[in-house]
């Protein structure tokens, strides 16, 4: 009989080295940061380009209908900032639909990449359903089915 290697139990193939594992860690962090990487400085630049055509940020892009960690987030949010995200995305569909782009002057004025939903309150969200899951308890909030 051949001895079995780490992984071949389950079916599944053994895990990568330490060190492999650092380097592929260390190539995707250099990989994902446009300060280092002028490919990641290239696409960051195009989405904000096609951001400030709309006049959209880069957080009003997350759905919460799809993670409800974002809907919990957006509830958290004072109702001017939510007010302000549906009026931005509603100019954003009316200028697709008549295939235009926001005047320039207003499109210098945009900041696309001002975060208000990912700097605290989504990381607190995501804090508290890890540490409710950690708990064993049930979670606040379940996704239905219509």
């Amino acid at each position: 009989q051949t001895p079995k290697k780490r992984g071949d139990e389950r079916g599944s193939p053994p895990p990568p080295p330490p060190r492999m594992t650092s380097m592929l860690s260390a190539f995707s962090s250099w990989f994902v940061n446009p300060r280092r990487n002028p490919l990641a400085r290239i696409h960051m630049l195009t989405i904000s380009n096609r951001l400030k055509n709309y006049g959209l940020r880069y957080d009003d892009l997350y759905d919460p209908y799809f993670d409800l960690d974002i809907k919990e987030a957006l509830g958290r949010l004072p109702r001017e900032v939510v007010d302000a995200r549906h009026q931005r995305l509603k100019r954003a569909m009316d200028l697709s639909m008549k295939h235009q782009y926001l005047p320039d002057d207003v499109r210098a004025l945009q900041t696309p990449f001002k975060s208000y939903l990912s700097d605290m309150i989504l990381l607190q969200v995501k804090k508290e359903a890890a540490e409710r899951k950690a708990l064993g308890a049930l979670p606040l909030y379940e996704r239905t089915l219509p």
